[in-house]
Parts: C-alpha cells; structure tokens; sequence
C-alpha cells in the first residue's frame, strides 16, 4: 500500500469513527480487508472500540441498596462455550473495566443455578433452555441478554461393550435400560424428544436415573447409557475412550443456552445489563484473537482439570470458534417457538404450574441490548440465526430436523466478517474490515 493510499485510509476511518459512517467502503482489490491499515487507536486488536464505557454512580447506588454489590455472577463449569466466555471475563476483569465489581460461582449444572438464583444469592445466571422453562415457570421475572453455546453437543452414550447401536435397540429388552441423566436439563429434553421420534417408551423401555456430570463422566456399572453435554461428551469418547456416542442432540432440539439476569435490573440499572452483554462479546473476540491464551486460562482453572489440555482445546474451537460471533444474538421469535415445544411437553407431562407460550418465551429476550452492542461494534443483526443454512429446508417442531451448521457438520470455521455482515469498519486482529 503506498504512503497516500495509507494517509488516506487512516482519514477515512477518522471520519468513520466520528460520524459512524454506516455505508463507508473501503475495498481493496475486491477485499473487505486493508490488511496493511494501521490499527486505529478507538479499538483494541481483538475488536473491542475504546474507551470502556462505565455504569453510573446511580446504578452503583442501586445495585448497593439492592444487596447486589459486589454482583454475583454464576459459570457452569462442564458446559463447553460459556464456560471459556465466562472464565475471560472473570481473569481479565472484563466487567470491571466497565465499573463493576463482580464475584462468579462455578456451578455443576442449571438446576443448582436456579435454586441460586431464586434464593438471590446470584444475579447473572447461565442455564440450558429446560432450566430457563422451569424459571419462567416459577414466575421469575427475567431477561436473557445473549445465547449461549448454540447446538452445543448433547450426546447418548453407551459402554464401549455395549450392544446397543441406535436407540431403537432399547426397545423390546427384558429389562428396561438405566440411562444416567441430570432431569430438569437439556439433556434431559434431547432424551425426551428423540424417545418420542424413535418410538421409545420411558419407564418401560429406558428408565431415568438422576446423575451429575461428574458421576457421568465414570460410566459406573450397571449404567446402559448416559446422556451428558460437551465437554463431558468428548471425555467420556475420545479421551477416556470408555464410551461411544449412539445418538446426537442436533436432529432433535436446537439447543441454547441463557444469559440472564433479575427482569428489575433491567427497569432500573439497564447500563449494567448493557455493560454485562458488552463484557460477553468483548470475551468472544478476544478468545477468537488470543485462543491459545484462552486454553491457558482454563487449563488453569480447578474446576477444569479433569480436562486435559488437548480437549479444552479441541472445545475452543467447536464452540467458541466454529460459528460466526453473531450468533450471540439472542433472536426472541426464533428460540420462542423451538422453546415452546419443551413448554408443551413439560406441561402434557404434569410438570408445568401454569401455561408457558410462545409469547412468555418471547417477552424474556431481551434483544436490545445485543442490538446495541452490535452497534458499538459496526456488526449488522443477522435476520435470523447464523447455524441455518441459506436453503434450510425444516421447520421448526417437525422432527428429525434436516442437517444444519453445528459441531458435527461443519469442519471449518464460518468466515466472519463477510459481504453483509459489516454496517461500517472494524478492526481485528491486524485487518480493517469495511461493509
């Protein structure tokens, strides 16, 4: 790039940043990239636009007078995605550099995290979308400001000596089979949705028993089958090599995760819930810049060390690199309507206090703060989400699902930013990006 064509550039994105010119291009050679332009100093190189913008005294005041300071802020440890988000922006004190003061909580599985919750000794929780269910059915006034670990892999695995090859081979048994589960979990919806699919009859053919990840991940005796999450998956079949997958989540149930908080933080300290969601995608950039540097915060964690460092890594990019990183975007009509299938059966099941629609699901998203930040950023809202393919051909609650992008079917990285995804420059990682 020549000296003018460089002085040039630096001005054009001044102007940028200035007057957040949205249709400004700056393509070279048909690239969205000018990989030699100078890194502006209004961003960090993992993308995020400086200066942090920090929450208000007042909102200090309220969170202080509520008996939320320091915020308490809950991490599921097996949970592979949110967990190195979550890890990021504890280490690098990414809610602190936004004037918060926060303490975070390693947590087994959603339900301990709900009874935390609603006990109110956190106000930042994580959860599946079947722990998410039972909140709004408790009546919990909240609002989910991200998605976590979209199509995280949920798995039913067998012994490695076990006959068992598909789930119809459950059928017809003399006795029926244990699965080890944790109830009240996604896991336990996939189980659910792909017995109903396959014709299984639970409590004849396959009996539920209560189990925690940990306990999982030792295959006990007299177990047939267990239904973890990733990274327990992936221990269990390609580390310990005790167990093999018989059947996945994906053509069942498009599974997210939630980040959420108190619906009365978002009425009266909304910056603190836009500072939260801001903190969220600023740790998803950094981990795409630095992902070696974000394996060494979780080898270091001790909740994580019956991980090795390989499959920590091997999760890095499954679900924290595979995807573009607007798929955070918490999109209310789409997981309303995949949510209210868990609604249905849980209610046709007894295990429903009241009605939970569409319309509830609905009303608990709340976008606007990831609208926001993608603003910040210069990243346009995808019109729906980033793992269905242009030609995607299903329609949501007609099983088996037909294939989409996730962890099983994509075998490199979504290309981000593309034509489209931009509404103006960003810099990362040494390349200014135009629309």
């Amino acid at each position: 790039m020549s000296r003018t064509h460089g002085r040039v550039a630096k001005a054009l994105w001044s102007l940028a940043l200035l007057f957040g010119a949205a249709t400004l291009s700056l393509h070279v050679a048909g690239s969205p990239a000018l990989s030699q332009a100078p890194r502006p100093t209004g961003f960090t190189d993992w993308g995020w636009p400086l200066p942090y913008e920090k929450i208000s005294a007042a909102s200090i005041r309220w969170l202080r007078e509520r008996g939320w300071w320091p915020l308490q802020v809950a991490w599921q440890s097996p949970f592979s995605g949110q967990n190195t988000i979550m890890l990021v922006i504890r280490d690098l004190d990414l809610l602190g550099k936004r004037g918060i003061e926060a303490r975070f909580h390693a947590f087994e599985a959603g339900p301990p995290i709900n009874e935390a919750f609603l006990a109110g000794r956190i106000q930042v929780g994580v959860g599946g979308n079947f722990p998410f269910t039972t909140l709004l059915d408790r009546g919990v006034p909240l609002g989910v400001l991200a998605i976590l670990a979209p199509n995280l892999g949920h798995a039913v695995v067998v012994p490695r000596e076990s006959p068992i090859r598909k789930l119809t081979d459950f059928k017809g048994r003399s006795a029926p089979a244990i699965v080890g589960i944790v109830t009240g979990s996604s896991a336990e919806f996939f189980f659910q949705s792909a017995a109903k699919v396959v014709g299984l009859d639970i409590g004849k053919d396959v009996v539920l028993k209560p189990m925690p990840p940990s306990e999982q991940a030792l295959m006990p005796r007299g177990i047939d089958a267990v239904v973890p999450w990733d990274p327990t998956v992936a221990l269990i079949t390609e580390v310990r090599k005790t167990g093999r997958v018989v059947e996945w989540i994906f053509p069942y149930n498009f599974y997210q995760g939630n980040l959420y908080v108190p619906r009365e933080l978002i009425e009266n300290a909304a910056e603190v819930a836009q500072a939260i969601t801001d903190a969220y995608v600023e740790a998803a950039l950094w981990i795409r810049r630095y992902p070696e540097q974000a394996l060494d915060i979780m080898a270091r964690e001790a909740t994580l060390q019956v991980f090795p460092r390989g499959l920590l890594r091997q999760q890095i990019r499954l679900y924290n690199l595979l995807y573009k990183p607007t798929v955070y975007f918490p999109h209310a009509d789409f997981w309303a309507e995949e949510n209210s299938r868990i609604a249905t059966w849980l209610r046709e099941n007894g295990r429903l206090t009241r009605e939970i629609t569409y319309k509830t699901y609905f009303d608990s998203f709340q976008p606007r703060f990831m609208t926001q930040t993608f603003a910040k950023l210069g990243w346009r809202v995808p019109g729906r989400p980033v793992f269905l393919p242009p030609d995607w051909k299903g329609a949501i609650g007609t099983l088996p699902y037909p294939p989409y992008y996730n962890a099983a079917t994509l075998k490199t990285p979504q290309p981000f930013p593309e034509r489209g995804d931009l509404v103006r420059p960003w810099w990362f990682a040494g390349k200014l990006y135009s629309p």
